[in-house]
């Protein structure tokens, strides 16, 4: 399963219902994306010190997955398809969705606009 960065957000903070679902994942994996947003995002908040450690004491126990010259297929593809559609969604969204394609993992997110991706599969919590 690959977060985005609201899920990540969720299970940082102890979310009971996100914990779940992660007991039926084989794998858990954070994009370098997801990463560069959360730290991007706790610049600003009050807790910064505490996601800052959580993330120094934790993030090795995930697979993290960098985006590379592979991911530009599945990317370059989707965001074509989107934008044919009239359907776009966020470039780093895109990205998120390109390394599900790539890796074969759901995306674990209540972000809908995951779900008019062909081969993306969403799991909400």
């Amino acid at each position: 399963m690959i977060f985005d960065t609201n899920a990540l957000s969720a299970f940082i903070d102890g979310d009971e219902a996100i914990c779940q679902v992660l007991v039926d994942q084989p794998r858990a994996a954070i994009p370098v994306i997801v990463v560069s947003e959360f730290r991007y995002g706790i610049t600003v908040s009050r807790h910064r010190m505490t996601y800052e450690r959580w993330l120094e004491d934790h993030l090795e126990g995930f697979e993290l997955l960098p985006v590379s010259v592979e991911t530009t297929v599945p990317y370059a593809r989707l965001r074509a398809d989107l934008k044919r559609l009239g359907k776009p969604i966020p470039a780093n969204d895109a990205w998120i969705a390109a390394l599900s394609l790539q890796y074969g993992l759901p995306v674990i997110s209540r972000d809908e606009h995951f779900d008019v991706i062909p081969g993306v599969r969403r799991i909400s919590w």
